[in-house]
């Protein structure tokens, strides 16, 4: 057996046996306004649900542990003391990886990942539109666990709202499980699926992918390509040069052909086998 002693290796190293070990670990895709109501919405894996009278929610925004800096969320928290945690299903989990990417303070995950802005009832943070289920948040405690990089900040919040699609309720009112098909994060670039098994969604960008709002328009609004496809679209740092276009469609063209509908099917096809970069050059042929 492999005994650690965590004092004898390095965070980082501890921070992926952790993320393993205690897995999978329910996500909180918490959305907070800074001082002048501009949102933030970012995604957190150490959280659960930890009373219910009165109903507590906890999660913890670690301080990063490459730089040791703070994360926007917990700013917000301390300055506003409102969230919004919204729950993570499968229609939304690439979306909802997007969200994570590192932008600066200004910037709206909530246009860069495609979600709809939803106005809370009881707090100024925005709901996710997309989410099954939303919970409206008061802050009452932060918990500061250390000042190191690593080192996590527990958000203890009191649910004061509740919204439920009634899509995932059973006939008799209770939440359906199966119909809400939560995901859960594992370790590495490991979810779970609640319908399926263990699958992989590629860690965010260390740059920043161009997001959904940079996406032309009729892709965008296609019937065929997914909020799913448009995450994926969407985590690039660039799209494939006019060269590489011509070049891919002078092999395919005869295939595909410039109709919208089968350009948008086949560029699904690609995204289902992971090849991002193809699918962006099927929706850029002339």
């Amino acid at each position: 057996m492999l005994s650690i002693n965590p004092k004898d290796i390095s965070t980082v190293k501890l921070h992926e046996y952790l993320l393993s070990a205690v897995a999978p670990r329910p996500i909180a895709l918490a959305s907070t306004v800074d001082v002048e109501g501009n949102p933030n919405l970012s995604p957190f894996s150490f959280f659960n649900v930890f009373s219910a009278n009165p109903p507590i929610l906890i999660f913890s925004p670690a301080r990063r542990v490459r730089g040791n800096t703070t994360k926007h969320t917990l700013e917000n928290a301390i300055t506003t003391k409102e969230v919004v945690i919204n729950m993570v299903n499968y229609d939304i989990v690439q979306q909802m990886s997007l969200s994570s990417t590192e932008y600066p303070k200004g910037v709206n995950e909530f246009e860069k990942a495609g979600f709809t802005m939803l106005s809370s009832e009881k707090v100024k943070p925005y709901r996710v539109a997309e989410s099954p289920i939303q919970l409206e948040c008061k802050v009452i405690e932060i918990v500061k666990l250390g000042n190191e990089g690593g080192a996590g900040n527990l958000i203890i919040c009191e649910v004061v709202k509740l919204h439920i699609k009634e899509e995932y309720l059973s006939e008799d009112g209770t939440i359906d499980q199966q119909k809400l098909d939560l995901v859960a994060r594992a370790g590495g670039s490991l979810y779970l699926r609640a319908k399926g098994g263990f699958f992989e969604i590629p860690k965010p960008l260390t740059t920043f992918g161009i997001g959904i709002d940079a996406i032309p328009s009729e892709i965008r609004n296609s019937t065929i390509l997914t909020g799913n496809d448009l995450g994926m679209l969407g985590n690039v740092d660039s799209i494939p040069s006019d060269e590489d276009v011509d070049k891919f469609a002078k092999e395919h063209s005869k295939y595909i052909g410039n109709n919208s509908t089968k350009k948008h099917t086949f560029a699904k096809a690609f995204l289902e086998k992971n090849d991002v970069i193809s699918a962006w050059k099927v929706l850029l042929m002339n």
